[in-house]
């Protein structure tokens, strides 16, 4: 019986509790199955521990938005936004603008 995907990325995780793509790529993984408490533990671990992993802000943020947790959507982006500037990636601060602005827009509408 082949390996599904999680139990793969579990199977690398474990060997490498540390590494910040495995991190991503699981809280990527929880979210696609519908496992919110689990993605946000992971996207969480990646913004305390390793913060210029900037691909997490926004995923965090929509996550936030899923749960409809708005303002801590607004906190992930603004974040996500001073990083971005940070570590001077212009397509993830972009991107972080965009989602930014269209939550702004639609909760102070």
């Amino acid at each position: 019986m082949p390996i599904n995907r999680l139990e793969r990325l579990l199977e690398f995780f474990n060997n490498e509790p540390n590494d910040p793509f495995l991190k991503y790529a699981l809280a990527t993984e929880y979210v696609r199955l519908n496992n919110e408490d689990l993605a946000l533990k992971f996207y969480l671990d990646l913004v305390n521990n390793h913060e210029d992993y900037i691909g997490t802000y926004y995923h965090l943020g929509k996550l936030y938005e899923g749960l409809n947790q708005k303002e801590e959507a607004l906190k992930t982006y603004e974040k996500g936004i001073q990083v971005a500037r940070k570590i001077k990636d212009q397509h993830a601060l972009n991107e972080l603008l965009g989602v930014y602005n269209n939550l702004q827009d639609e909760l102070f509408d």
